[in-house]
């Protein structure tokens, strides 16, 4: 998909990949720039993985616990998938 960038520097996300992505009017994203290519991801709150019943469940992070990244936990439920 292509769309450009107007004279104040704004770029829109068509629909199409803002349903996909579940991304909401206000929501803050996180912009990154890596070997040329921007990257934007949603911020989250940030969540740990703690134990419940003998199974995992993630919950918002109190600020004392490292908080687990939207990438980190991706690869979690990738890996629970299998």
């Amino acid at each position: 998909m292509r769309t450009t960038i107007d004279a104040a520097g704004r770029v829109v996300i068509p629909k199409q990949l803002r349903q996909a992505a579940s991304l909401e009017p206000g929501q803050e994203l996180e912009i990154t720039e890596h070997d040329g290519r921007i990257e934007i991801e949603p911020v989250s709150d940030p969540v740990q993985l703690v134990e419940r019943d003998g199974f995992l469940a993630a919950e918002v992070a109190d600020g004392d616990a490292p908080a687990l990244t939207a990438s980190e936990v991706r690869d979690l439920l990738e890996r629970t998938r299998r």
